[in-house]
């Protein structure tokens, strides 16, 4: 596994059965032409505060999207948009520069493909606006029923690395 190209995931779920989180460390686990480190810190992260510089958690976060070359934010749609805890991470980075110039790719690994696009959007607006550079965005169609659904969408985003990768 490895190649000059280091790639950050971040899952904007918590729940411990996430799909978005299983469909990031399937791609950990199958990336061979990639570097791959998923990025766990998101429950640990405190309300951001612009007056703040944070603490261990923030300086992790910012230390591994600074790293990478691209970051893969993998998020599941609550109410029609990304999960608080997400948004609290991305604001983390409002005016610190990790994003600047940032290759990002957006997936939401959801029950059918037609889903997730306003959590994609809401995530696509953010990092646009710290200056990322959207690589790409689409919704994967994970179901529990269905055992091979998250291994294609880890191809899927691999595919979608790979081809910046080269």
């Amino acid at each position: 596994m490895g190649s000059g190209v280091h790639v950050v995931g971040i899952s904007g779920s918590l729940s411990a059965t996430s799909a978005n989180s299983a469909v990031l460390d399937a791609v950990s686990r199958d990336a061979e032409a990639v570097t791959v480190e998923i990025w766990r810190g998101l429950d640990l992260l405190p309300p951001f505060r612009p007056d703040d510089d944070g603490d261990a958690a923030v300086a992790s976060l910012r230390g591994a999207v600074a790293a990478a070359d691209v970051v893969v934010i993998a998020t599941p749609e609550y109410a029609g948009g990304m999960p608080g805890v997400l948004k609290n991470a991305l604001d983390w980075l409002v005016g610190s520069g990790e994003l600047y110039d940032r290759r990002v790719l957006v997936v939401s690994a959801a029950p059918a493909a037609e889903r997730g696009a306003n959590a994609r959007r809401w995530v696509e607006d953010v990092v646009r606006m710290q200056g990322a550079r959207v690589i790409g965005s689409f919704t994967a169609a994970v179901t529990r029923a269905d055992a091979g659904a998250v291994e294609r969408a880890a191809r899927d985003v691999l595919r979608a690395i790979g081809g910046i990768a080269a």
